[in-house]
């Protein structure tokens, strides 16, 4: 079965080297998509030189910065054009752990989308400001309220999708990012009626670059808990 780990860069450029590294450490058979953002500093160069020497990675450079929703739907429809049987989304930062990339393969075998989770048992998040915990867990609490999607954390970033749920979704008409993006693709899977499964991780806060969090993330976040439950309601859900 061959799989794609999807990796969004911006500024990436101490990471993103051994982030790949580290994939491939876990299983050399996976081939790995990095969409950058045209970074200023520079993360594309040292993806085009790895390009060169190894048939196993991909990129795709932007022009501009224009967010981590474009990039995965960029990525995802890279997977469906080249026939990959799972896609990963997954953060070059190393918050996401590459050994946990087996326990996802294993659990997608039985579901359509796997969902790497901080809150499925407590609360696995390490080197957190406790502001920013708060608030990261405070929008999965708010967003299973108003919308009943029955996930724990529903704004998590590690995420492993059967191809055949990517086919089923309008890729085109999914505009949001951060935060929202990952609302959005769950809330719309789940309505689809697709099996989604979260696993249990340990989320490690970056020691390498800046974080990409926002107030205009978390601002687009409020507003699509509520849309996508109007939208639902009135059967215009795409």
């Amino acid at each position: 079965m061959k799989t794609l780990i999807i990796i969004p860069t911006y500024n990436e450029r101490e990471n993103i080297e051994r982030i790949i590294d580290c994939i491939f450490s876990v299983d050399n058979n996976l081939n790995v998509l990095v969409v950058d953002d045209n970074s200023p500093d520079k993360t594309w160069e040292i993806v085009e030189k790895m390009v060169q020497k190894d048939s196993r990675v991909f990129l795709i450079r932007r022009k501009n910065k224009l967010g981590l929703g474009t990039a995965y739907i960029e990525g995802f429809k890279f997977a469906l054009k080249n026939n990959y049987d799972y896609i990963f989304e997954m953060d070059a930062d190393f918050s996401h752990d590459p050994k946990e990339i087996p326990n996802f393969l294993k659990t997608v075998k039985d579901y359509d989308l796997v969902i790497g989770s901080r809150y499925i048992r407590g609360v696995n998040v390490v080197n957190w400001p406790l502001r920013r915990l708060i608030l990261s867990y405070g929008a999965n609490v708010y967003t299973r309220i108003i919308t009943g999607l029955p996930i724990k954390d529903s704004t998590g970033g590690f995420k492993c999708f059967r191809r055949k749920v990517l086919e089923s979704l309008a890729l085109d008409k999914i505009n949001s990012g951060g935060y929202s993006f990952q609302i959005e693709v769950n809330y719309k899977v789940w309505k689809k009626g697709f099996r989604i499964k979260e696993i249990p991780i340990v989320f490690v806060d970056r020691t390498e670059g800046k974080s990409k969090m926002s107030k205009k993330i978390i601002r687009e976040a409020i507003w699509m808990v509520w849309k996508l439950r109007f939208l639902s309601l009135f059967g215009k859900l795409d």
